[in-house]
């Protein structure tokens, strides 16, 4: 049993002007409002929360322009809701996982972290590795499945089977998923 959650929000700021956008906005419009829930309940109960973002090959990129760039971008209406407040942790992150090449698994650690609800985008993708990477570093990890978004359906279920089964996640739903204080 988790004695401290942390709730992840991955790669939510994306000015969705990619060659996938087009297969990823539907997904992403059915999960903002059950994110925007998890991310009240979440403050709401005390738990830490984290936005880990790709920084798109931009290395000068701040928090600030990575935001204003998803604004500004293809679709503000998938961003709006869910950008980060300044009172909350960011990361950038350059490839898939959250872990790779982030201060993530120390700041978790300084934290006290030992549990993470991962949420965002993509599931077959950044989710799915990044599940891997807190698995293999002895997190509990918990997805759910209302909260994280998908390029291909087909990929994103056998990822979560995959997480399920191989990585022992927790599958759920943004309102039912585990969440601890600490």
């Amino acid at each position: 049993m988790a004695q401290k959650s942390a709730v992840l929000i991955v790669d939510m700021l994306n000015p969705y002007d990619h060659d996938d956008a087009e297969r990823l906005t539907p997904s992403v419009e059915r999960v903002v409002e059950p994110m925007q829930g998890l991310i009240s309940r979440a403050r709401e109960e005390g738990v830490q929360l984290l936005w880990v973002n790709d920084n798109y090959g931009d290395w000068s990129a701040s928090r600030h322009d990575l935001v204003q760039s998803a604004v500004d971008g293809e679709r503000p209406d998938l961003v709006e809701p869910i950008t980060p407040p300044e009172d909350v942790d960011f990361l950038v992150k350059a490839r898939h996982s959250v872990f790779y090449t982030t201060p993530l698994e120390y700041l978790l650690g300084q934290l006290g972290v030992d549990h993470v609800v991962l949420a965002g985008q993509v599931t077959e993708q950044c989710i799915l590795y990044s599940a891997l990477d807190a698995y293999v570093r002895h997190f509990e990890v918990t997805v759910p499945t209302d909260g994280v978004a998908h390029i291909d359906e087909d990929l994103a279920d056998a990822a979560l089977k995959m997480m399920e089964e191989n990585m022992d996640a927790e599958i759920s739903t943004c309102a039912d998923c585990t969440l601890v204080p600490g």
